[in-house]
């Protein structure tokens, strides 16, 4: 599994099996175009999109016209290209893997995720710009309890899932998420860890999403530490979960 930069902080994950290449969200098709002549024999057969926005969504012409890749994406919007819908509960076959889509709305209104168990290795989630390692996407379309049920449903799969964001956001969460949880001692250390990985000029990605259980704060919004951190910083005791997550998602907006 690759994680190939495009444009400032986005990764276009590609995944190989023999001789064919899945990939996942090619906002620059440019990008992945190089990849493949620099692995000779590997051909894109497959690409799955998470959601409509431009940056991961540009590359699609330019990548079917050049090697006639299939196109699976969120039934409910456009794509720039022919493409196969697809919405939560269906599976699609590609190699020796089985992706289950799952709707996750909250960012863009269609919003879709792609998990799959993996022989021998971890589960692999696909999951655009809804989670992110220590955040969440920010509420373009959806609403605040959409995202906090689409979240519901991530931080339910396997513990040892490999967490595949689109973007190499980590740090930038991180510094909110220990303004959020200052108290939490395994975010501090996770946050070293990245440090250390971005030193090195290494990305954050994959994440563990029973890491991100621990020291995401938009995972933990019902924790007493949260929700009176939430409090604090707003005046406002919150009514219930979403209002909480609301207040959190509206700080990290503001948040510099």
């Amino acid at each position: 599994m690759t994680p190939v930069p495009a444009f400032a902080d986005n990764y276009i994950w590609l995944l190989q099996h023999q001789q064919q290449v899945l990939a996942v969200d090619p906002g620059d098709g440019q990008a992945v175009l190089q990849w493949l002549a620099s692995e000779p024999g590997l051909q894109l057969d497959t690409i799955l999109v998470t959601h409509h926005h431009a940056d991961h969504t540009g590359g699609l012409k330019a990548l079917v016209q050049a090697t006639g890749a299939r196109v699976f994406g969120p039934a409910l919007e456009k794509l720039p290209v022919p493409f196969t819908p697809v919405s939560d509960g269906q599976a699609i076959a590609w190699g020796p893997l089985q992706w289950q889509v799952l709707d996750v709305p909250g960012h863009t209104s269609g919003h879709v995720a792609y998990w799959t168990p993996v022989p021998g290795q971890n589960p692999i989630l696909f999951c655009g710009d809804t989670l992110f390692s220590g955040g969440c996407g920010r509420l373009f379309e959806g609403t605040a309890a959409q995202m906090l049920q689409s979240l519901d449903r991530l931080s339910q799969l396997p513990a040892h899932t490999r967490v595949c964001c689109a973007h190499e956001y980590t740090l930038s969460n991180l510094k909110f998420a220990r303004a959020v949880d200052p108290e939490n001692t395994a975010l501090a250390a996770y946050e070293q860890a990245c440090l250390r990985l971005r030193e090195q000029g290494l990305p954050t990605l994959p994440a563990n999403l029973g890491q991100e259980r621990l020291i995401n704060p938009f995972l933990r919004s019902r924790s007493s530490a949260v929700r009176a951190a939430a409090a604090q910083h707003t005046g406002l005791t919150a009514q219930d979960d979403v209002m909480v997550f609301a207040q959190l998602r509206e700080w990290k907006n503001q948040f510099k």
